[in-house]
């Protein structure tokens, strides 16, 4: 019985019962309709065939007068299942016909009957007519008089008609009990399945919700809007847990990465206030603590970015930009430093292309990207050489930072766009490990992709750009 209250509680039910009534209104709605019809039917046929044989009987008289006439009625009359038939003096007196009695008043009016009338049939007991209405004989007829005032009756039996039509009512009233049965139980089974499915779902919610992250909402292969809800709520959990996993990645990361430069100021400041210093000595001392501030506030500039980004929104604003101009510029800002770490930054962009983008953001990647490339190029071989390349191939613009330094183990590749990581090789080296994090969420802010790849020696890097979101520069 609880289980019967659950069901019916649902807006499934509730739309099923819903359905279910209006479908009985019009059923029953058709079956009064039918019935109407199938009568007016019968009505129209029977006086079809009275008004025949009303024809026939005038084509008698006027052949043969009375005498024929009464022949003709007598025999139509003893014919099986014959018509009404009577003749009838003016004082309404039975004078020949297959009636032996009619109901009251039948013969005062000529013309058709107003309604259905009762009658009994020679040989039939006069109990006939004191029986209940629904054991009597009805007919309908037409009453006329002929010169001489004699009075005819022709009519029809309305037994068999009243009896097609009552089948015809009951099938019509059987196929709608059988129709109603059996959406009733569609109705409850697929209430039922219905139910069940969403039993499940909420089982799993409150699964995840006790803390189970990792738990996901069943999907049939019905491929129905159940399923597509519960792709859809998959996706947004996957995309709940990865935040969340990137959340604590982030505390760890923290907690264990940037120790150690709030440990070395600490100290430094420590050092400089024990024993007796020198103007100098302070001074040198404030302006490394304000180097390592400064590389700890564009830390966490970049970890503030980075978490807007992956979050799928951005406060910063989107405009049609160039890509040649971008790295033409990035080129320019960093030809310098190659310059003093021996490095040949070159650029291959002769294709001017343009998208709708963020420049600064664009940009910052690039640089984060080409600062990697000659930082870690230099001292590396006899010639270190940077090339940035702009170029548009298999329908899709790459933008690319190609080095011959060390390079990256094609194991680590996934590893370096995390935050904070850097690897064991490039301990040594300054940076915080989130250059190439915040390249990848850049990328994925504008609906592309960091790729990695072999440079023979070296590290090539690509931002690849969809080609649907570019256009030739006019």
């Amino acid at each position: 019985m609880a289980r019967l209250l659950a069901i019916l509680n649902t807006t499934a039910a509730r739309l099923s019962a819903l359905y279910l009534l209006l479908f009985a209104v019009c059923a029953t709605v058709l079956v009064i309709y039918m019935t109407s019809l199938s009568a007016r039917m019968i009505v129209s046929q029977t006086r079809d065939a009275i008004n025949e044989e009303v024809r026939g009987l005038d084509r008698a008289y006027q052949r043969g007068g009375l005498p024929f006439l009464v022949r003709v009625v007598e025999a139509r009359a003893r014919q099986p299942g014959a018509n009404l038939y009577l003749l009838a003096d003016a004082n309404g007196r039975i004078l020949s016909g297959n009636v032996e009695s009619l109901q009251p008043g039948i013969l005062d009016a000529p013309g058709w009957t107003e309604r259905p009338f009762t009658y009994t049939r020679f040989g039939e007991s006069e109990q006939r007519l004191n029986a209940p209405p629904n054991a009597r004989h009805e007919a309908m007829a037409v009453v006329f008089r002929l010169p001489n005032q004699i009075i005819v009756l022709v009519g029809r039996d309305l037994g068999e008609p009243e009896k097609f039509r009552g089948v015809m009512q009951r099938a019509l009233v059987v196929t709608l009990a059988i129709m109603s049965l059996g959406a009733l139980l569609i109705w409850y089974f697929v209430g039922r399945r219905a139910l069940k499915r969403i039993d499940r779902v909420s089982a799993a919610s409150r699964r995840i919700m006790a803390g189970d992250l990792s738990g996901r909402l069943p999907i049939s292969s019905a491929g129905d809007e159940f399923d597509r809800l519960s792709d859809n709520l998959n996706k947004m959990l996957d995309r709940i847990a990865a935040l969340n996993e990137g959340l604590r990645q982030v505390s760890d990361n923290i907690a264990h990465d940037l120790k150690t430069p709030l440990t070395r100021l600490r100290n430094r400041a420590e050092a400089a206030l024990a024993g007796k210093q020198k103007t100098a000595d302070y001074r040198e001392a404030l302006e490394r603590t304000i180097a390592e501030s400064d590389q700890l506030i564009r830390t966490f500039n970049a970890i503030l970015m980075i978490s807007r980004l992956e979050a799928g929104y951005s406060a910063e604003t989107t405009s049609r930009i160039d890509l040649q101009a971008i790295v033409a510029d990035v080129v320019e800002l960093y030809e310098p430093a190659a310059e003093e770490e021996g490095v040949m930054l070159v650029a291959r962009a002769d294709m001017p292309l343009e998208l709708q983008g963020n420049r600064e953001l664009i940009g910052q990647a690039l640089s984060n990207i080409v600062d990697n490339a000659i930082k870690y190029s230099a001292g590396s071989g006899e010639a270190p050489r940077v090339e940035v390349s702009l170029e548009k191939a298999g329908g899709e613009v790459r933008l690319s930072v190609r080095d011959n330094g060390p390079g990256v183990p094609p194991q680590d590749r996934d590893r370096v766009t995390e935050r904070f990581v850097r690897l064991e090789e490039s301990r040594t080296q300054p940076g915080s490990g989130l250059g190439l994090s915040l390249a990848k969420a850049v990328m994925t802010f504008h609906g592309g992709r960091l790729e990695f790849a072999d440079n023979d020696p070296g590290l090539a890097v690509a931002m690849v750009f969809p080609a649907g979101a570019f256009m030739r520069k006019s």
